[in-house]
C-alpha cells in the first residue's frame, strides 16, 4: 500500500513498449531522429497551434530551463511559496538563470491569486537599477496542494502578468491530473487563456522519465536549445525520451492514466471523511489528500505496511499526513487501506 508519492509505482507497459520499439534500428542523434520530429507535429496538434516543443528527462530539468529562458539575470520570478522551485529544487532556478531572484508567495491551498500578486510586485521598482525587475509568474497546475486552479483563475493571472509585461510560466508536473479534473483541452488550459510556457510532465503519470518544455509563441524559445546543451541536458539518444511522449499521449491513455488516479483520490477522502479525528485540509482536486490525523492512527495504518509521507510536525497529538495516487495505485491496496483505516 504505496501512498507515498506518484513517482513510486513504475512506468506503464505502453511507455515501456514505446522504448523497445524506438531501440531499433540507427537513427540521427540529438534530437534529429523521426521520434523527435513526430513528436513535434503531434504535440502542435494536441495543444492547436504552432509551439516549440523540447524533450528533457526531469521535471526540474523542464522548469528551470524554461524558467532561464524568459527570465533574465536581474530578473524575478513570482511565485508560490510551497511551490517546487522553492522548496525542492535545490536553487536549480537561481543557478540556472545566473542569479534570478524567487520571490515566494502566501496563498490558501497552494494557490496564487492576482491580489497576492499585485502586493508582491509593489516592492520592486521598475527601471531602477537597485532593483530586481520582475519578469516571469510561475503556478502550479496541479498545485503542490493537491488543488487545481479554475479556468478563470489562470486567466486572471495571465491578464495580471500581460498588464506587467511578464511572462506566465506553469509547471505542470501533474498537468494530466489538472486536465483530467478541469475536463477541457490542453488549449483551453493553457495559450487560451494567456500562458506562454508550460513544463509539461509525464514521469508521474506512467512515463519511465519524460517531460517536455513547451513555448506556446515559438520567438519566446530564444535560446533554449544552447541553454539545454549547456545545463547538460541536451540526450543524444533523444528518441527514447521522444518516444515516451508519443506513447503517452497517444489514445489519450495520459488522460485516462491521470483519471484513475484522481478518482482513487477521491475515494480516499471520502474515506477519511468518516473517520474521527480526521479532518482534510485542502480540497481534494487531483491525486493527492492532505489530511490531519491522530498520530496513533498513523501509527497504526504505518504498521498494517502504509507508506505516506508526513507533511510536517506533529501537534498536540495530531499530523498532517498526504497520501498520493497514481496511474497505477491497485484499487484493492485502496480498499485494503480503507478497511484498516476504519478498523
Amino acid at each position: 500500500m504505496n501512498f507515498a508519492s506518484d513517482n513510486a509505482y513504475g512506468a506503464a507497459p505502453e511507455i515501456l513498449d514505446a522504448i523497445v520499439a524506438a531501440n531499433d534500428g540507427a537513427v540521427a542523434s540529438y534530437g534529429d531522429d523521426p521520434f523527435t520530429e513526430r513528436l513535434k507535429a503531434r504535440m502542435a496538434k494536441l495543444f492547436e497551434r504552432d509551439i516549440a516543443v523540447f524533450p528533457v528527462i526531469t521535471g526540474t530539468a523542464a522548469n528551470v530551463l524554461a524558467l532561464s529562458t524568459l527570465c533574465p539575470p536581474h530578473g524575478a520570478i513570482l511565485c508560490h511559496g510551497a511551490a517546487h522551485i522553492v522548496v525542492d529544487e535545490c536553487g536549480g532556478a537561481e543557478f540556472y538563470t545566473h542569479g534570478a531572484q524567487l520571490v515566494p508567495i502566501p496563498g490558501e491551498h497552494g494557490k496564487l491569486t492576482p491580489l497576492a500578486i499585485e502586493r508582491a510586485l509593489r516592492r520592486f521598482r521598475k527601471g531602477d537599477a537597485h532593483s530586481a525587475q520582475p519578469a516571469v509568474i510561475s503556478i502550479t497546475q496541479a498545485t503542490e496542494s493537491g488543488t487545481i486552479y479554475s479556468l478563470k483563475e489562470i486567466a486572471d493571472i495571465a491578464s495580471l502578468a500581460r498588464a506587467h509585461g511578464l511572462k506566465l510560466h506553469v509547471d505542470g508536473a501533474r498537468f494530466a491530473n489538472a486536465l483530467a479534473h478541469l475536463g477541457c483541452s490542453p488549449a483551453e488550459a493553457t495559450w487560451k487563456l494567456g500562458v506562454d510556457a508550460l513544463s509539461f510532465g509525464a514521469t508521474k503519470n506512467g512515463a519511465l522519465g519524460a517531460e517536455g518544455v513547451v513555448f506556446f509563441e515559438p520567438a519566446d524559445a530564444r535560446d533554449f536549445e544552447y541553454r539545454r546543451m549547456k545545463g547538460g541536458h541536451l540526450l543524444s539518444k533523444m528518441r527514447f525520451v521522444s518516444a515516451q511522449l508519443l506513447a503517452y499521449i497517444d489514445n489519450d491513455r495520459w488522460l485516462a492514466w491521470a483519471a484513475h488516479a484522481n478518482r482513487l483520490a477521491k475515494r480516499l477522502a471520502q474515506g477519511f471523511a468518516g473517520v474521527a479525528d480526521a479532518e482534510i485540509v485542502h480540497p481534494v482536486d487531483a491525486n493527492a489528500v492532505f489530511v490531519r490525523l491522530p498520530d496513533e492512527i498513523i501509527a497504526r495504518l504505518r504498521g498494517k505496511g502504509a507508506h505516506f509521507y508526513d507533511w510536517g510536525i506533529s501537534e498536540n497529538g495530531r499530523t498532517i499526513a498526504r497520501f498520493v495516487t497514481s496511474f497505477a495505485t491497485p484499487e484493492a491496496d485502496l480498499e485494503h487501506f480503507l478497511d484498516l483505516m476504519r478498523g
